[in-house]
């Protein structure tokens, strides 16, 4: 009975593992826009996953806009014609590394910023640190403390 229990598992398991995005019938005849289409899908967002490429997802809007990517280059499209299409219908978003512009400059600044400020004041604080501890104690400094650290009934015996 363990063994039937085992052998449905191991079937269930089989059953339910991942299948590829990309069905055989949208894939094109010819080898190089193949390739072409799928270097573009690989950098364009599934609008319902987020963040997965059209390529890897599953869902039926990257059916679709797999399947425009390949009629657009069947058209005779070039890559970046294809990308600004999709752009134009969907908006920059589509795109999983957003373009350099002065509307996604901060996006790309921002980080690096962040990272010089912080090793800045890292540094600022470390050179704060070591010009004063590296001058220790004056005697009238020294004095002062072993009059607090005194125990009472100590004065006399020094």
């Amino acid at each position: 009975m363990n063994w039937m229990r085992s052998l449905l598992l191991a079937l269930a398991l089989l059953l339910a593992a991942p299948v590829a995005a990309l069905s055989p019938n949208e894939i094109l005849d010819d080898p190089v826009l193949e390739q072409r289409a799928r270097d573009i899908s690989a950098g364009l967002r599934c609008l319902v996953c987020q963040n997965q490429s059209i390529d890897d997802s599953d869902a039926d809007l990257a059916r679709d806009l797999r399947v425009i990517v390949r009629e657009r280059l069947v058209a005779g499209d070039t890559d970046e014609q294809v990308r600004q299409y999709l752009v134009d219908r969907y908006g920059e978003y589509v795109l999983l590394n957003p373009r350099l512009g002065g509307h996604t400059l901060l996006l790309w600044v921002a980080a690096p910023a962040l990272l010089a400020a912080g090793l800045g004041g890292l540094w600022v604080m470390s050179r704060r640190r070591s010009s004063t501890d590296g001058g220790g104690l004056s005697p009238q400094e020294q004095a002062a403390l072993d009059d607090l650290m005194a125990e009472p009934g100590d004065e006399g015996r020094s």
